[in-house]
């Protein structure tokens, strides 16, 4: 039985039309997938459904009757519950309080802790944590924390339409198996899924059917969840990816220049003794399961978080520790993974974004050139291909890989020595990552140093050019990318240094063997794209 329709949804904003004629059905009990490249659309109509924005033109019914979901609340007591890719917890407040927000147990017109406190336990049994304690304030947890409390929320409203925006994004594997194991029991008992992600291997394990929105149209609707990616890639994008990674030449790499160095840095229960060094031109690659210490270690070298031993140094002169503006002087600069928490002012246009640590750059007597603001934020964004590129915008209004577009766009900008990228393209879809890759490749050959931390071990063997991987917050193997293989590194992860040498190389070898195997390391990879390589690269 059709339990959402949506036919015609139209939306308008100054300057922008994002959605133009959308239309979507979903079924009771199933898993319908919502595709497009960022700025398709999916965002505003995940909005239009969750009652925050209302369409300008179209109908929405709900078991065949129509419906306007006129605001959040309206949208939740219908039975819609919406999972935003960027969380939208309220931090100083406690997981029981978030998860129960609006909709508390009470008596006699009281709160009742106690209840509310069982009641997220029982949420959390159910979602495979008990761990988490009702009580710890939502703050304190890990992202992965945070997104299993966002699903308690939407269990909590007993929804029949859970719409999950990139739910795995910052999810260990084991954790995806159990969100999958969650999904499943809850469309056996009728409920659906509206479920949005660029990692098209999970559209083909938890997906029925598939729609994909282009430049705010439905473009398709229906397809079965096999349906092959080279396929979905085309609908999605218009035209064929053809590579994975650019290739570039590695001789750009300067080893006689060591831009920067890390040395026993120390932070107590989250990493210790870390050592690495990155030469001109190199990118240095860190794998390791969530809670490794791997954003830990990034926002140390930055400065925003203050170590209990070690020394950061650029181009061989000690950064003060503990101090972003300091770090950012020495030419440090960083893309965080919580990009709207940590990297962005939402209520600021993206030229102001973007140019926000080079205001000196652009000030004279304390008035800044905003017509030189303007220009250099275009000509960025153009080259970042941020969709619209108006830097007049409001970055709140783009979509979560637009928004990490302007990230990068404000060290490019600055013109930094050292760029720490923390999951650059979490919720990117497949064209923007490979733009992303080719930026990432171009600094490198400027002679930037590069450190990127992704979950997706494809990605960091594919970019870097050694790879260091962590286990519970040291590292434990510095090797060069090409010598590793994906299984190899999570036989280091898992086992660390129990995996001896000889074992490592037995299974590199083994592994290189397979012709559609994904490309390891700087090798060229500017060939057509098997479609196992583009499922292996979009994971």
């Amino acid at each position: 039985m059709t339990l959402l329709r949506m036919t015609g949804i139209g939306k308008t904003f100054p300057g922008v039309r994002a959605l133009d004629g959308v239309d979507l059905e979903v079924a009771e009990g199933e898993v319908h997938c919502l595709l497009g490249q960022n700025g398709a659309g999916k965002s505003t109509l995940i909005k239009v459904l969750a009652g925050a924005h209302q369409p300008d033109q179209g109908e929405i019914t709900w078991r065949g009757r129509p419906t306007t979901l006129s605001s959040p609340v309206a949208a939740l007591r219908l039975g819609v519950a919406t999972m935003y890719q960027e969380l939208d917890l309220v931090p100083g407040i406690s997981v029981a309080e978030n998860v129960l927000l609006g909709h508390e147990p009470n008596r006699f017109g009281f709160t009742s802790g106690r209840a509310a406190r069982q009641r997220t336990r029982a949420l959390m049994a159910r979602l495979g944590h008990p761990e988490i304690d009702p009580d710890r304030e939502v703050g304190s947890l890990s992202a992965a924390g945070q997104q299993l409390v966002s699903m308690a929320r939407a269990l909590a409203h007993d929804a029949r339409l859970i719409v999950m925006d990139e739910p795995t994004a910052a999810l260990a594997a084991d954790e995806v198996d159990n969100l999958f194991r969650i999904v499943a029991e809850l469309t056996a008992d009728g409920v659906a899924v509206l479920y949005i992600s660029h990692r098209l291997e999970e559209i083909r394990r938890i997906g029925s059917r598939v729609t994909v929105l282009k430049d705010g149209r439905t473009v398709a609707a229906g397809l079965p969840a096999d349906t092959p990616t080279s396929e979905l890639v085309d609908v999605m994008s218009g035209r064929a990816v053809d590579t994975v990674f650019p290739h570039r030449d590695v001789s750009t790499v300067d080893v006689t220049r060591e831009v920067l160095t890390v040395e026993g840095l120390t932070r107590a229960g989250e990493f210790r003794d870390v050592t690495f060094h990155v030469h001109a031109g190199e990118v240095l690659g860190i794998a390791g399961l969530v809670g490794a210490g791997r954003s830990e270690i990034l926002e140390t070298v930055f400065g925003a978080r203050k170590p209990d031993a070690g020394v950061v140094r650029v181009d061989g002169r000690p950064v003060k520790p503990g101090s972003v503006p300091a770090a950012v002087r020495a030419g440090i600069g960083l893309a965080p993974e919580e990009r709207k928490a940590q990297g962005l002012l939402l209520d600021l246009s993206v030229a102001h974004n973007v140019t926000l640590s080079s205001l000196p750059a652009y000030s004279t007597a304390g008035f800044v050139d905003r017509d030189r603001e303007l220009r250099d934020s275009r000509a960025t964004l153009e080259r970042l291909d941020l969709r619209p590129a108006d830097p007049r915008r409001l970055v709140a209004e783009f979509s979560g890989g637009n928004q990490q577009k302007a990230v990068v766009a404000r060290w490019l900008v600055r013109g930094c020595r050292v760029l720490l990228l923390d999951e650059p393209t979490r919720g990117v879809d497949v064209g923007a990552r490979a733009e992303l890759y080719r930026v990432i490749h171009e600094l490198a050959a400027a002679g930037v140093a590069v450190v990127l931390v992704s979950s997706e071990v494809a990605e960091v063997l594919g970019l870097a050019d050694r790879v260091l991987v962590l286990r519970d917050g040291e590292v434990v193997a510095d090797r060069p990318a090409g010598e590793l293989t994906e299984s190899a590194v999570l036989d280091i992860v898992l086992a660390g240094s129990a995996v001896t040498e000889r074992d490592i190389t037995e299974r590199d070898a083994t592994e290189r063997d397979v012709p559609e195997s994904f490309p390891a390391g700087r090798t060229p990879t500017d060939k057509t794209l098997t479609e196992k390589a583009v499922t292996e690269e979009v994971q």
